[in-house]
């Protein structure tokens, strides 16, 4: 076996088929986000506005969550020494999960190292706890989710995305007294379309059945308090496990899950995704918490966040420019071709000094291939219009099709 040639064929059939992934090195500068500086391959430096990144309210720079991070790191050191069970639980940790606890108003939270972990960890972990149990996924679930079913040797069933009468079906087809579990998503964030909570929240209970939701791109900015779409909607009492993240929305990194003391205890106790991982750096959790904190009273940020979101959706319809909008602060413009997608990116980039990455298959069905932008309230006026006026030049350069614009 050629194993150097097996890698060639593998990359070579990436990179004919348009999907091969670069990364651009980017150096964010403090105080100055979305601006960034990305150093070219000839090793010059541009000056670049970042618009695809999950820092969605620009909270990875915020005052608050800095002085938290330098007041721990100054106390503490850099790691958190261990995993949480050998010396890596600490005041930073706790406070962190007495915060998510208290945002989702469930009795407990757990925190991982990310929000792909817990997802992955905690799916996988559920039928150990409830032997013969049936998990129920929508299938543009996040690969995360998908991954946790697969890995967890229980009987799982796929329902068609949102498609609350597919999934009557599934669960009635199945045997009555054996345990279940919905997972699902509040925002889907390729198209930016919702999940039907309260439809599935009324299956669970017809069918006692557990609820599970990714609110990941949802968490910090949906709802009163930013505990995401559940809280919004005031369908949050009858989630059973939330899912979220600390790396979006919050600024920092991180995953968790919030839930019952039990069901935490018990996914704490048998997760090997948990168990054997090492806990975050307590100046990252000290950062999180004071984010999280800080969000639940600032509806202000919030609101504008929302606003510049739809400002741009606004201004890329106006232009005939085919995006998809189901109302969140999700703006996917469709381009459909690969090579095509990541042309535009290269374009994007280098003559507009505007950074927004390429989303093709397997992130998306083949032939949906997009640019994905993520307005956020650090976006001005000035960047929205570089961005309107970019978009629209190489749209007409690329005699790409536009929608038929009303008179």
């Amino acid at each position: 076996m050629d194993y150097t040639a097996g890698l060639d064929i593998a990359l070579n059939r990436l990179h004919e088929e348009g999907r091969y992934r670069t990364f651009i090195d980017i150096e964010r500068r403090k105080g100055s986000f979305p601006h960034a500086v990305w150093t070219q391959p000839d090793g010059s430096e541009k000056d670049i506005t970042v618009w695809c990144g999950n820092d969605y309210l620009g909270m990875g720079q915020h005052p608050v969550v800095l002085a938290a991070m330098h007041e721990a790191i100054d106390a503490t050191g850099a790691g958190s020494g261990g995993t949480r069970n050998i010396s890596g639980t600490t005041v930073y940790h706790k406070r962190l999960e007495a915060e998510l606890a208290d945002l989702h108003r469930k009795e407990s939270a757990l925190v991982f190292t990310s929000a792909y972990i817990a997802n992955d960890a905690t799916l996988s972990t559920l039928p150990k706890l409830f032997p013969g149990l049936i998990i129920y996924s929508d299938e543009l679930n996040h690969a995360s989710m998908i991954e946790g079913v697969r890995r967890n040797g229980g009987a799982k069933r796929i329902f068609k995305h949102n498609d609350v009468d597919h999934l009557r079906e599934l669960l009635a087809a199945d045997d009555p007294a054996a345990p279940k579990l919905i997972a699902f998503e509040s925002i889907y964030s390729m198209d930016g379309d919702f999940g039907p909570i309260e439809a599935i929240c009324d299956l669970a209970d017809e069918f006692n059945a557990l609820t599970y939701i990714d609110e990941v791109h949802a968490v910090g900015m949906y709802g009163p308090r930013g505990a995401g779409v559940a809280e919004r909607d005031g369908l949050m009492g009858r989630i059973d496990i939330i899912n979220g993240t600390l790396a979006k929305a919050y600024g920092v990194m991180g995953g968790y899950i919030a839930a019952s003391e039990k069901m935490c205890d018990a996914v704490r106790s048998y997760a090997p995704g948990f168990i054997f991982t090492t806990s975050l750096p307590p100046a990252v959790a000290a950062g999180a918490a004071a984010s999280v904190k800080h969000l639940k009273t600032d509806q202000a940020l919030r609101e504008q966040h929302q606003t510049q979101a739809k400002i741009l959706k606004l201004r890329l319809k106006g232009m005939g420019l085919p995006i998809i909008d189901h109302g969140s602060h999700i703006v996917p413009v469709m381009v459909g071709d690969p090579v095509h997608t990541k042309k535009l990116s290269d374009m994007l980039l280098e003559g507009y000094g505007i950074y927004v990455q390429p989303i093709n298959f397997p992130t998306v069905p083949r032939g949906t291939e997009r640019l994905r932008f993520t307005p956020s309230p650090v976006h001005g006026p000035k960047e929205m219009d570089t961005l309107v006026k970019a978009m629209d030049d190489l749209w007409s350069h690329c005699a790409l099709n536009r929608a038929e614009l009303s008179a």
